[in-house]
């Protein structure tokens, strides 16, 4: 299998990369979008005809999933983590910089669901499915997170 997803990558690589950049912009999207649909591939192992009924499949399934991607930007408006310069940023306030050194300072799986929800816009249903937890125990998390956060806000 992982031959025939090298010679997948060498064959159409190119062309699914572009109609991903052509679709998206973003190549990061892209990356993530093509990984997906190289996992589908692996996953449903699909039989062809020929090089031009593989060809066909694969940007057909390019397309989705970079539709689900646009669709997914669409319903979750977000700030990007890259662009959170809080930590080094000269002219954010001290309960900024406080705010975010104590974020940072958690737990990473206390941390991780702050950031998801807040920063990322993701609700908790969402981020149970991206943790592989249940929403309650994000839930869980959240609470959690949000009391030792006060905690530490208060001793400081």
């Amino acid at each position: 299998m992982e031959r025939k997803i090298e010679e997948i990558i060498d064959t159409y690589g190119d062309l699914l990369y572009r109609t991903g950049m052509m679709m998206l912009g973003e190549p990061q999207d892209v990356q993530d979008v093509l990984q997906e649909v190289m996992l589908t591939y692996m996953r449903k192992a699909p039989c062809f005809h020929d090089g031009e009924h593989e060809k066909a499949w694969l940007l057909r399934v390019t397309m989705n999933r970079c539709r689900d991607t646009l669709r997914f930007r669409r319903r979750h408006q977000y700030l990007q983590i890259e662009e959170l310069d809080v930590e080094y940023d000269d002219t954010a306030d001290a309960e900024s910089r406080e705010l975010f050194t104590e974020i940072a300072a958690l737990p990473p799986k206390w941390r991780s669901v702050l950031l998801l929800h807040y920063v990322e816009g993701y609700s908790l249903q969402e981020i149970a499915d991206i943790l592989a937890v249940s929403e309650n125990a994000v839930k869980k998390r959240m609470q959690r997170a949000k009391a030792a956060l006060k905690k530490r806000m208060e001793e400081t």
